[in-house]
């Protein structure tokens, strides 16, 4: 899964810390989010997503993969 949650937090002007805050998660977790480390469970993706006021499918979105 890929996500464009950094580029949504920086366009509201949060920083990783505040936006762990309003999830209530730890500032790592944003950061292994934002890197592709760690895919949220739906719970932390919905509030993730009302925390950015974003739709859930434009913050979170599947990689594709090649065919063979």
């Amino acid at each position: 899964m890929d996500n464009d949650v950094r580029s949504r937090r920086e366009g509201a002007g949060l920083t990783q810390a505040q936006l762990a805050d309003l999830v209530g998660v730890s500032r790592q977790t944003i950061i292994s989010i934002e890197r592709g480390r760690y895919d949220p469970g739906l719970r932390l993706a919905f509030d993730l997503a009302a925390a950015l006021e974003a739709e859930l499918t434009t913050l979170f979105f599947p990689v594709e993969r090649p065919t063979s």
